[in-house]
């Protein structure tokens, strides 16, 4: 039940002296593929956390030797646990109490009785949020705005419907604007190395990308290859 190889974003560490809310807790959070190891009091959370290196720690706020608050202040002050996830479960139902959880370093807190539903929910939740891949920065020069994630090309605030290898010849050369691309480097990254294009299928795709954005913005170099110039 406890693993040192789980993957990251996998391993959950639930603090409680309640054999009962750790039993079903850990059957709840397996159930749903995480990797669950646990504690029975503050001393030995903060002894787990160092051995096991959890990915989010859940910890009751009312534990014996050290509470939550104790234990989540601890090892916050410790560098390897600067950006690891915490849940605090609590009896206490004042919003006050809830409020100086989340100052003291909590990301969220489940009040007791604690629903299984609700916290492995609360969990998958916190996960997605911090797993969410980072969206690719777009291009944008002058006038001219490129989303590789969107396929789109915006020039003057409107949007310009370039086909798929135009685009594509286009983001790849806005990359690096000012730097010459060779002629081959262009075929072999945009068409790929396996298929066979005529030696003027790139002078066609600029020709019709220079005519739809109205700029000329690619220059050729002869006997060389192309370069994009704002």
């Amino acid at each position: 039940m406890q693993s040192k190889m789980a993957p990251r974003g996998n391993r959950v560490l639930i603090a409680d002296d309640e054999p009962d809310i750790l039993e079903i807790l850990t059957y709840n959070l397996q159930l749903h593929g995480y990797d669950v190891m646990t504690a029975k009091d503050g001393d030995q959370a903060i002894q787990k956390a160092k051995q096991f290196n959890p990915d989010l720690i859940i910890l009751d706020i009312m534990m014996p030797k050290k509470n939550g608050i104790e234990v989540c202040k601890i090892l916050r002050t410790q560098p390897e646990f600067k950006d690891t996830l915490i849940i605090f479960l609590t009896a206490l139902s004042d919003e006050l109490s809830h409020v100086k959880g989340l100052e003291d370093g909590a990301d969220d807190f489940i009040s007791k009785p604690v629903s299984p539903k609700i916290l492995v929910s609360k969990v998958n939740s916190l996960f997605r949020r911090i797993n969410k891949p980072e969206k690719s920065k777009g291009i944008e020069i002058g006038d001219l705005r490129i989303e590789p994630e969107e396929y789109v090309v915006y020039y003057k605030g409107e949007p310009v419907n370039l086909a798929k290898k135009e685009f594509e010849l286009l983001n790849y050369l806005a990359s690096k604007p000012g730097r010459v691309f060779l002629r081959n480097e262009i075929l072999n990254t945009i068409w790929g190395s396996e298929v066979i294009v005529g030696d003027r299928t790139i002078d066609v795709h600029i020709r019709k990308i220079r005519q739809k954005l109205g700029m000329d913005c690619i220059t050729t170099v002869k006997g060389v290859g192309y370069k994009f110039e704002a």
